[in-house]
C-alpha cells in the first residue's frame, strides 16, 4: 500500500535520522549531496567544509532536502522537504549549531578515534575550536509518502 506521511510521522522520520541528501541549484548547475545532520523540529544543522555544496549555496540558498528509511522495495518511508539556507557565522550561532549536531551524532560514533557521549568541557572547547562552515536550513514545507505490504 502506497501513502502519505502525516505530519507527526514526517518529524519523526526526520528526528530519527542523521544523514540526508541536500539538492541544491546554481549557474545552470543542480547538485544532491549527502550530509550528517541534527533536526531541531525547525531547523536542519550541518557542518561541512568549504566547497561546491557551500558555494551554490551562497549563490542560492533555496534548497531540498531529503531523507528516507528503506526496509526493502516494498517497506520504505520517505520526506522531502524545502527551505532555505543560513550560514551560522558569529561565535554564538556556531557553537550552538555544532552543540546540536553533536549531540545528535555522537551517541553513534563507537570508533577509537571518535568522541564519546556526553560533551565533556573539553568536548566543549573542541567544538570552539572546529573549522569549516556550520549552517543550517529552515524548513518551510514539508512531504513524506510510504509503502508498506
Amino acid at each position: 500500500m502506497l501513502g502519505y506521511l502525516n505530519n507527526k510521522q514526517i518529524e519523526h522520520v526526520l528526528q530519527s535520522l542523521i544523514i540526508g541528501r541536500i539538492g541544491c541549484h546554481a549557474d545552470d548547475r543542480t547538485y544532491v549531496v549527502p550530509v550528517t545532520y541534527a533536526y531541531d523540529g525547525k531547523y536542519i544543522y550541518g557542518h561541512t567544509k568549504e566547497g561546491l555544496k557551500i558555494s551554490m549555496m551562497r549563490k542560492n540558498p533555496m534548497v531540498c532536502f531529503e531523507v528516507d528509511v528503506m526496509e526493502n522495495m516494498s517497506n520504505w518511508r520517505s520526506v522531502i522537504a524545502w527551505g532555505k539556507f543560513e550560514e551560522l557565522k558569529s561565535p554564538e550561532q556556531r557553537k550552538e549549531g555544532l552543540k546540536i549536531l553533536m549531540n545528535a551524532v555522537m551517541p553513534l560514533m563507537t570508533g577509537e578515534t571518535t568522541i564519546s557521549h556526553p560533551m565533556s568541557d573539553s568536548h566543549q572547547k573542541t567544538i570552539e575550536a572546529m573549522k569549516g562552515v556550520v549552517y543550517r536550513i529552515e524548513l518551510t514545507n514539508k512531504t513524506g509518502r510510504y509503502e508498506k505490504t
